[in-house]
């Protein structure tokens, strides 16, 4: 076996926790191109993003040359709760492949709503809550967000509407239970609740509902009542930075043990995870430091950087949020219901799409049975049953490790385990009883939403 002086686990002491958040757009070259508003095709200023946004998350969605945002006490005590989080070395796993590489995952599960999101729930349900709003409305897919946005809201005493897909309201009720346990109230989306949601099953009668559709409607509830805003659980500028507390821990407890990784793999439907992870890196890689491999892995039913196109899209269904430019399939598109639904969303984060179009970062998408059949491989060797969406990664750090023991190159890897699939048994059960398909979209279908994309001069 490999390094014996290299624990399992590696945790970061207290006073090594991040003390402040990494803005990796301070390091591009090349920013984002920033959000246009639809009606005008300028880009957006403050005060026009301020009915559906928090003040301060504004600012930090907007600013692209702050390189580090303190971390605000009361968070930094929250944090303490779930975090540090562990880097595990894959022992077990590496011995069952008998592969040479060496193979790490930052488990991001160890939190009541069994995923990463909670890292950025509290940031904003902080914010929100410093800005004196009586409440917040979001969308959820597969229910990790909005699980984590009801801890965060719960914590500090808001009120909080979450539009939760409709294929995942009926997939997943126990997470749909936790939200509601923390106080939130739960909405199936599209629903009759809303103009949008009504709209949108006039037109797509029986819809199993999207990330887009669930974006819309909570977009709709926000600015339409008194004191709430509207936040999001990935894709923003402002979620990433959050975010990269994962990618902060990650690279301190590489450092500290004294490894560098040589690829860096993670799961991506908004990019929020991903980015997190690989914030730190992605800095070192621009600045000329270092280098890495980084790999973004997607489903093939919504495979919005491998068979997109970079073009400015609405981040909704309903057309009523920003214009952001993306790697995207069309606001319109309605994914599979496939049970990766953290993962079902048409377009991808402006960050990850502009580092992605510079060719700095790579992608693949995967099929959802070989992605269960990596979840129940590293389930049977590691312990954990993986998310559904951390499975994706962990598909594509199979197939890396397996390239290992072809070639005998002891390259290190390391992915984002971004949470548990103890909520997803449905979809387990799915895949062990044989009747899990793979349904994937025709280039046709996709040119279809495409073509209906906005004309941005």
């Amino acid at each position: 076996m490999a390094n014996e002086k290299i624990p399992y686990k590696v945790y970061l002491e207290e006073n090594e926790m991040p003390k402040a958040w990494y803005n990796v757009r301070a390091d591009m070259k090349k920013k984002p191109a920033p959000l246009l508003n639809p009606g005008t095709h300028e880009p957006m200023k403050a005060e026009e993003l301020a009915p559906v946004f928090c003040d301060e998350l504004i600012q930090q969605e907007l600013d692209n040359d702050t390189p580090y945002f303190d971390i605000p006490e009361e968070i930094k005590e929250f944090y303490k709760m779930y975090r540090p989080s562990p880097l595990v070395r894959a022992y077990c796993l590496e011995k069952k492949l008998g592969t040479p590489a060496k193979i790490y995952y930052k488990f991001e599960g160890n939190n009541t709503s069994g995923s990463h999101k909670l890292n950025s729930a509290i940031a904003q349900a902080y914010y929100a809550k410093k800005q004196g709003l009586k409440g917040l409305t979001t969308e959820t897919g597969a229910g990790q967000w909005g699980t984590a946005l009801s801890m965060a809201c719960a914590y500090l005493g808001l009120d909080l509407k979450v539009f939760m897909v409709k294929v995942s309201y009926e997939q997943k009720p126990f997470r749909r239970e936790v939200m509601r346990t923390y106080g939130a109230d739960v909405t199936p989306s599209p629903s009759e609740t809303t103009n949008i949601g009504r709209k949108i099953l006039a037109e797509h009668p029986g819809t199993n509902g999207s990330l887009g559709c669930a974006i819309s409607e909570a977009v709709e509830v926000a600015t339409t009542t008194p004191g709430y805003r509207y936040v999001l659980g990935s894709v923003l500028n402002q979620v990433l930075l959050h975010q990269s507390v994962i990618g902060l821990e990650t690279k301190t407890a590489f450092d500290k043990i004294g490894v560098k990784p040589d690829m860096i793999i993670g799961c991506a439907g908004g990019g929020s995870n991903l980015g997190g992870l690989i914030s730190p890196f992605m800095g070192e890689k621009l600045r000329g430091e270092n280098d890495y491999q980084i790999i973004a892995v997607e489903p093939a039913s919504c495979p919005s950087l491998t068979r997109g196109v970079y073009a400015y899209d609405f981040c909704d269904t309903g057309m009523v949020c920003p214009l952001a430019k993306m790697y995207t399939l069309g606001s319109d598109f309605i994914p599979a219901p496939n049970h990766a639904g953290g993962l079902r969303y048409h377009g991808m984060s402006p960050i990850i799409s502009e580092l992605y179009d510079q060719g700095l970062i790579e992608a693949r998408s995967a099929a959802q049975t070989e992605v269960f059949e990596a979840a129940e491989y590293f389930a049977r060797c590691e312990g954990i049953l993986p998310a559904p969406e951390s499975s994706h990664a962990i598909k594509v750090a199979l197939d890396e490790a397996k390239k290992c023991k072809e070639t005998g190159e002891e390259k290190t890897i390391v992915f984002g385990l971004t949470g548990t699939g103890y909520f997803d048994l449905y979809a387990y059960q799915k895949f062990n009883d044989g009747v899990m398909d793979d349904y994937i979209p025709t280039d046709e279908e996709l040119a279809k939403y495409v073509s209906k994309l906005p004309k941005i001069d």
